[in-house]
């Protein structure tokens, strides 16, 4: 039998922050995730929500994923956007049923991108409730989702909180493509950021700013 591991040791902690309007499912996308989960009804977040995972990205090098879970009503913006400058990578979720939460990515993207400077950014971009049962409830194409990731330079995938189709996929995507950028130099660990954290810091010398001029934020990640 296999020894569980020790919840506590991890080399890389990566901050990620859920974004997206409100009802689109950021909640149960990430409690489907973290704990398997799925509630027909949930709360609403208010404020920020905190969640914890842990993902090993390749042999002996453990992530510990945290993930803020803001609110997408627009009176608790001034709240999320204080944590926008500390997180790595973020997930744009939108509702496949809902075009206006669609037609707003790109508003969230832009807030998120300009208040990060200097720093980058990794995004992956979500449409939940891949389940509809017919498409006359779906609102968005396939097609036109791809185009909005393809211009802002990220990986689509298609989630189901309800069945759980896809919602790994997507978390799992994100943390490959940040550590992916951090081992290339896309996205680097600096002292006074918590995006990135390493449990050792003698081990993460050679990922510090050298004074190297950061990647620019929209730059797609290429895992």
């Amino acid at each position: 039998m296999t020894k569980a591991m020790d919840p506590t040791l991890w080399q890389y902690q990566f901050r990620i922050i859920m974004l997206g309007d409100s009802t689109v499912g950021k909640s149960s996308l990430l409690k489907r995730y973290t704990e398997d989960e799925f509630l027909e009804s949930i709360n609403q977040t208010v404020g920020v929500d905190f969640y914890v995972h842990f993902l090993e990205v390749e042999p002996g090098t453990r992530i510990k994923l945290q993930f803020w879970d803001t609110a997408g009503q627009e009176r608790f913006r001034s709240v999320t956007r204080s944590y926008y400058r500390n997180s790595v990578g973020g997930l744009l979720v939108f509702d496949l049923a809902s075009r206006a939460s669609f037609q707003h990515i790109n508003e969230w993207y832009t807030e998120v991108v300009e208040k990060v400077q200097p720093h980058a950014v990794l995004f992956v971009l979500v449409g939940n409730k891949s389940d509809l049962e017919s498409e006359e409830q779906r609102h968005v194409s396939r097609e036109e989702a791809e185009e909005l990731a393809a211009r802002i330079g990220a990986p689509y995938v298609e989630a189901s909180a309800k069945t759980g189709q896809g919602v790994a996929e997507a978390f799992e995507l994100l943390t490959r493509c940040i550590y992916q950028a951090m081992r290339s130099g896309q996205v680097q660990i600096r002292h006074g950021w918590d995006g990135i954290k390493c449990s050792n810091p003698r081990s993460s010398e050679a990922h510090l700013s050298g004074g190297k001029k950061p990647a620019a934020p929209q730059k797609k990640c290429s895992c």
